[in-house]
């Protein structure tokens, strides 16, 4: 029940909408490309991506000082299940906007 309700929590939220759908279309992005795309301060986006990794929709890999966040695989039925359904949502994402050189 716990898993359950950490995953519907961290979706309960439209920013958190729109960042797994722009992860999800986008590929695996770094959270500079996220902040510049999103026009968010760093710890504003940090504290959304902690809380869909928590939910089980992503995944983090550090490379130097960056972080670089893609969905999950394999996903779990339930959550793939959301994550198409968040995809045929008509909701406006922003476009790529790289923001950091490696």
């Amino acid at each position: 029940m716990e898993l359950f309700l950490q995953t519907v929590g961290s979706i309960y939220d439209e920013t958190r909408v729109k960042i797994l759908k722009f992860i999800n279309q986008n590929g695996e992005v770094c959270v500079c490309d996220i902040e510049n795309s999103f026009d968010m301060i760093q710890s504003r986006i940090s504290r959304h991506l902690k809380i869909l990794k928590e939910g089980g929709f992503l995944r983090v890999e550090r490379r130097g000082t960056w972080a670089y966040y893609s969905v999950r695989s394999p996903l779990d039925e339930f959550r793939l299940s959301v994550l198409k359904e968040i995809d045929s949502l008509d909701i406006d994402i922003p476009e790529l906007n790289k923001g950091c050189s490696i």
